[in-house]
């Protein structure tokens, strides 16, 4: 019967079905990896959602995951009580993040476009001026936002020496690390170590670039801005819309520099200076709520998938054009 239904089939043109044998020696070597991933990243993320669940705090840390549960009052409490502690300074840390992560970003990517150019250039030592100007991205985070700590400060800092006592560009020493000013005293030391490795893959995208579009250009007549506004900038998008993504994550997230600024995340920056990260830390460890703690963590990461897939889905041509 069988071989009777397989003569009618191939009769009429159709082909046999046969089974598909798979491979397991691929997935088997990819299984250790997949493993790792499992327990490095899916095991902390699923405690960390479990600890939002539970009131989780100073009198009840000794219980741990046993403490009460509580289901969604830690998010309730963080996003809509103005009761809650952890609510009513979130705010103020949103919008600071917001035009920190939007200043930073757009100072870095420019900076780093515009010594990218320069860089690709011929000129006598070069290799050692790129070499040098990777200085500021080797130094850690921690390590600047000490160094800047200390040379922000009104009367020691030479920040304040170089402007008043120098360049006479001021005629009083101001507050850098307290009121409005703290802003700019974060901003300025994270675009001065973010730039650079941005000047790096800039550079790298901008020599991938063929030299011919760039002759054909001068035939035409094409000055230096119609080249570099018809012909680098569209060569280097995929890279730039890739690292702005990157910039705007990292930024989100900055902590260290903040940290070492005001007190190894326990201090309070005021005001103008207090970021999502330092505040979730700050809530978490130096007031002992780390249940809310753990929902302030698992919001910025629901927006921050949000995003990521936004930003993906409007910049999809652009980071799969070619030039």
């Amino acid at each position: 019967m069988s071989d009777l239904g397989l003569t009618i089939s191939t009769a009429s043109g159709e082909r046999p079905r046969r089974r598909r044998k798979v491979d397991a020696f691929p997935y088997l070597l990819l299984a250790p990896a997949a493993l790792m991933m499992i327990i490095v990243n899916l095991v902390p993320i699923v405690q960390g959602f479990r600890m939002s669940l539970l009131k989780l705090n100073q009198y009840t840390l000794s219980q741990f995951m046993d403490a009460p549960f509580i289901g969604l009052r830690n998010y309730r409490g963080v996003l809509f009580d103005p009761t809650n502690p952890v609510h009513s300074g979130m705010l103020g840390a949103l919008r600071n993040t917001a035009l920190y992560s939007l200043l930073v970003t757009v100072c870095a990517v420019a900076i780093g476009l515009g010594v990218a150019l320069l860089l690709n250039r011929d000129f006598p030592g070069k290799a050692l001026a790129r070499t040098l100007l990777m200085l500021p991205w080797v130094v850690p985070t921690y390590v600047v936002g000490t160094l800047w700590g200390f040379m922000w400060q009104r009367d020691e800092g030479i920040i304040n020496h170089v402007l008043v006592d120098v360049l006479h560009l001021m005629d009083h020493k101001p507050f850098w690390l307290i009121g409005s000013n703290t802003f700019f005293a974060i901003v300025i030391p994270t675009v001065w170590r973010a730039w650079p490795v941005l000047m790096l893959i800039f550079l790298a995208a901008l020599q991938a670039v063929p030299e011919e579009l760039y002759e054909a250009a001068r035939l035409d007549g094409a000055n230096a801005w119609q080249r570099f506004r018809n012909i680098t900038l569209p060569s280097l998008m995929p890279v730039i819309v890739i690292q702005v993504m990157f910039q705007i994550i990292d930024n989100i997230y900055s902590y260290n520099i903040v940290a070492m600024m005001f007190g190894k995340g326990a201090g309070y920056p005021g005001e103008w200076g207090d970021l999502l990260m330092p505040l979730l830390t700050r809530q978490s460890f130096s007031y002992w709520r780390f249940g809310e703690g753990a929902a302030v963590s698992f919001v910025m990461m629901a927006v921050m998938l949000v995003f990521v897939a936004l930003w993906m889905r409007t910049f999809r041509r652009s980071m799969t054009s070619e030039a």
